[in-house]
């Protein structure tokens, strides 16, 4: 086996303590804070693996590894699985203090700016998009909602699976990783179909909606093409959950007065 090849041997973890890790991951946001943001979380997640350096709880490596790892750090929530991996490994390794900070801090970056587009841009709005087009084909609300989660939680729960085997795997360097085509050109293709699938399911629900009142069709067109130009209008000069309060303020006094 050549050098390079025998760096990428990960050390050995017991399943229970991946098990642990996983678990972890899924509150990694239960600590945010301004000064820290998602430091305390990382930290957390990482505790079952430095558990096993030399002292185990009560030995100097621990109390140091948890001190630097729960340190500032922002990143998407569901991409630091990718740095909890890594830097799981590099403290296991027992990789030069100053180097983990310097590979930690350099995470920040691409796991922020990878994770927003790939899943706030793309994968929300597509599983938000294909349920709204269960709705406008006549699925109940329980269908719908399932719809919804199901196929959310599936690429949710299954991206940070995968962050947690590549980071493990490849450690601190990783960045080949961060390559994957998912990761580089993923955002692009799932936008894409968000796009083709707002087309298929916004007339769908629309219909469905307006289907017991034809007669106001004509009047939710009028608004629809009015509102489209008032946001236009209105772009960087008010906020948007203004606009979003004042539409739904709107729709509940609608609903008050035509009952």
């Amino acid at each position: 086996m050549t050098a390079s090849a025998a760096s990428l041997v990960a050390p050995s973890l017991p399943v229970h303590t991946w098990v642990e890790i996983f678990i972890r991951q899924l509150a990694v946001q239960a600590s945010w804070n301004y000064e820290l943001l998602l430091g305390t979380g990382i930290g957390f997640c990482l505790e079952p693996a430095l558990r096993h350096l030399t002292g185990g709880r009560e030995g100097e490596a621990y109390r140091a590894a948890m001190a630097r790892q729960s340190a500032y750090f922002n990143a998407h929530p569901y991409l630091t699985a990718v740095a909890v991996g890594s830097l799981a490994r590099a403290e296991l390794e027992r990789a030069p203090a100053g180097q983990i900070e310097r590979f930690r801090t350099a995470l920040c970056g691409p796991l922020g700016s990878v994770g927003d587009r790939l899943v706030w841009a793309g994968w929300l709005p597509f599983c938000s998009l294909l349920a709204l087009a269960a709705f406008g084909l006549g699925a109940g609300p329980v269908a719908v909602l399932l719809i919804f989660l199901g196929l959310y939680n599936v690429g949710h729960i299954g991206l940070r699976i995968w962050g947690l085997r590549v980071g493990w795997t490849h450690g601190m360097r990783v960045a080949a990783a961060l390559a994957n085509p998912v990761l580089r050109h993923g955002p692009t293709h799932i936008a894409r179909a968000a796009a083709v699938l707002a087309g298929v399911a916004l007339p769908l629900a629309l219909e469905r909606i307006i289907e017991p009142g034809r007669a106001l069709l004509g009047g939710v067109l009028l608004a629809t093409v009015v509102g489209a130009a008032l946001i236009t209008r209105l772009h960087g000069r008010v906020e948007g959950w203004r606009i979003a309060v004042g539409v739904l303020a709107a729709c509940a006094l609608y609903a008050v007065v035509a009952r």
